[in-house]
C-alpha cells in the first residue's frame, strides 16, 4: 500500500473517533466547571493522548503493545466517576487516581492475559454485539442533529444524515479497491460540502482556534492519591479490560490472528500505561474504540501502517488546535450517518462470531440469549439498577454501581458468568438440539 492511500485510510479513521474523542472532555469539563482555557487544554490533550495511546497498542513490542490494528480514545465508563471524584475530592484526586489505576493494570495485565479459556467466541461474540448494538441510539441521535439540539429531528437534519448515508452505499456497492476502502470518508466530505450550502456549517470554532498548543505536566492539577478514589477508577480500568476483550477478538478475527495469553497481556499493559501517561498530563483512561472495528471490517484494510499514521495525526492535532478544529466543523447529522454504518458492521461481526458457536449447542444459545438481552437492555434502561446498592457498604456499592450501570460491562459479566455455568462447570451433556 502506497503513502498515499494509507494517509486517506489514516484520515477516515480518524474522522471515525474523532467525535467520541472530543466528547469526553468536553462532558467532563463541562460537568467540573472547567474556564474556557482549561477547556482548551483539557480537548487538546485528549487528542494528543488518543495518538499517543494507540500508538503504544498497534505497536508490538515485548511488553506492551497487542499489535492489532486498533485505536484508542478515552472510556466513556469513565465519565461518571470522573466526575463524582472531581466534584468532591478535586482535580488533584481525579488525577492521581488514574495515574495509580494505571500502574496496577499494568502490575497485573500478565494475570488477565491468563484468562483466555472464560472469553471463548461465544462470550467475545457477545460482548461484540452488546457493544454495537448499544451504539446505536448515538448514531441515531446524531442523524437527528444531536440530542437536546434546537433542530433536532427536522427534516433538513434527516435529509442530510440519509444523503450522506446513501453516499456512502453507493460508493461501496459500484467501487472497488481503495475508494471503496475510503467510502466512509467519502461519504463524510460530500456530507459537510452538502451541510455548508445548507448553512450547516460553522467556522467559529476554526477562526478562534490558536495554531499552537504546548502539552504540560501536571497542567491541571498536581496528583493526590485517594484510596476510595483509587479503588473505583481500578474498577472503571477493570470494565475497560473487559470491553477491549472484545475488541481485540473481534481484531484478531477479521485480521485472521490468534491471540495468545502473552499478546493480550501486552494490550492490557499498554492500556495501563496509556493511562499513567495520561494522568501526569491531565487526560484520562484510554480503551480501544470499537467504531474502528467497523470501519476495519468494512474497507477490508488490516494493515497496520494506516493506524500508526491514524495516531501521528492525533499526536499532530493535539500540538495544533487549528487544524484539529476542522474536523469539529462536520456537520452532526453528518457523522451519525457515518456512525450508523460502522456501528452495524460492528453488530455484524458479533453475530459472525456467534453464529457458530450457537449452532454448537443450545447452552451457548441461552449464554447469548441471557447476556445480549441483559446487555442491551441495561444500555437501553441505564436507571433499572439505580437502587441496587442502597444500605449496602460504600465499596460494594460502588462496585455493584460499576457493574449494573453500563449495559456493555452487565452483558460482558453475564456472558462469563453464564459460560462457566453451561460450557465449564460439571459433565458436558450431549444436546439433543444438535445434529452432528
Amino acid at each position: 500500500m502506497n503513502n498515499t492511500k494509507a494517509a486517506m485510510l489514516g484520515i477516515q479513521h480518524l474522522l471515525a473517533m474523532y467525535a467520541g474523542a472530543i466528547l469526553v472532555p468536553l462532558i467532563i469539563g463541562g460537568a467540573l466547571n472547567f474556564t474556557p482555557a482549561q477547556m482548551t487544554y483539557l480537548v487538546a490533550i485528549d487528542i494528543f493522548m488518543c495518538g499517543v495511546a494507540t500508538l503504544l497498542q498497534v505497536w508490538k513490542g515485548r511488553f506492551i503493545g497487542i499489535g492489532l490494528p486498533v485505536v484508542l480514545g478515552c472510556t466513556f465508563t469513565a465519565v461518571s466517576p470522573i466526575i463524582a471524584i472531581g466534584s468532591t475530592g478535586g482535580l488533584g484526586d481525579v488525577y492521581g487516581a488514574i495515574i495509580a489505576s494505571g500502574l496496577i493494570i499494568v502490575l497485573i495485565g500478565g494475570l488477565f492475559g491468563r484468562l483466555i479459556p472464560f472469553f471463548p467466541p461465544v462470550v467475545t461474540g457477545s460482548v461484540v454485539t452488546i457493544i454495537g448494538i448499544s451504539l446505536i441510539p448515538v448514531a441515531i441521535n446524531n442523524m437527528g442533529g444531536g440530542q437536546g439540539a434546537p433542530d433536532f429531528a427536522s427534516g433538513s437534519n434527516v435529509a442530510l444524515a440519509f444523503i450522506t448515508l446513501i453516499v456512502i452505499l453507493v460508493v461501496y456497492r459500484f467501487t472497488v479497491g481503495f475508494v471503496r476502502a475510503i467510502s466512509i470518508l467519502i461519504g463524510m466530505v460530500v456530507g459537510t460540502v452538502l451541510g455548508i450550502i445548507m448553512n450547516k456549517v460553522d467556522f467559529t470554532p476554526v477562526v478562534e482556534a490558536s495554531w499552537l498548543h504546548i502539552m504540560q505536566p501536571f497542567y491541571l492539577a498536581t496528583p493526590t492519591f485517594n484510596t476510595s478514589a483509587i479503588v473505583t477508577m481500578t474498577l472503571v480500568a477493570m470494565v475497560s479490560l473487559v470491553e477491549s476483550t472484545g475488541v481485540y477478538y473481534a481484531l484478531s478475527d477479521i485480521c485472521k490472528k490468534t491471540l495468545t495469553s502473552k499478546d493480550l497481556a501486552k494490550g492490557y499493559r499498554a492500556e495501563g500505561l496509556a493511562s499513567i501517561i495520561g494522568g501526569i498530563f491531565n487526560a484520562f483512561p484510554y480503551t480501544t474504540f470499537s467504531q474502528n472495528v467497523g470501519l476495519t471490517q468494512m474497507s477490508g484494510v488490516r494493515d497496520r501502517k494506516v493506524i500508526y499514521i491514524t495516531g501521528g495525526m492525533l499526536v499532530a492535532l493535539g500540538f495544533l488546535p487549528k487544524l484539529a478544529a476542522i474536523t469539529t466543523i462536520i456537520p452532526t447529522p453528518v457523522l451519525g450517518a457515518a456512525m450508523l454504518a460502522m456501528f452495524g458492521m460492528v453488530i455484524t461481526q458479533g453475530v459472525r462470531m456467534l453464529a457458530p458457536e450457537i449452532a454448537k449447542s443450545m447452552e451457548n444459545a441461552m449464554v447469548a440469549a441471557i447476556a445480549v438481552s441483559l446487555g442491551v437492555g441495561v444500555a437501553s434502561v441505564p436507571g433499572v439498577f439505580a437502587n441496587i446498592a442502597a444500605g449496602l457498604p460504600a465499596w460494594l456499592a460502588e462496585v455493584l454501581t460499576v457493574i449494573t450501570s453500563n449495559g456493555i460491562v452487565a452483558g460482558s459479566i453475564t456472558a462469563i458468568l453464564l459460560n462457566i455455568l453451561f460450557n465449564m462447570i460439571g459433565p458436558k451433556r450431549k444436546d439433543p438440539m444438535h445434529v452432528e
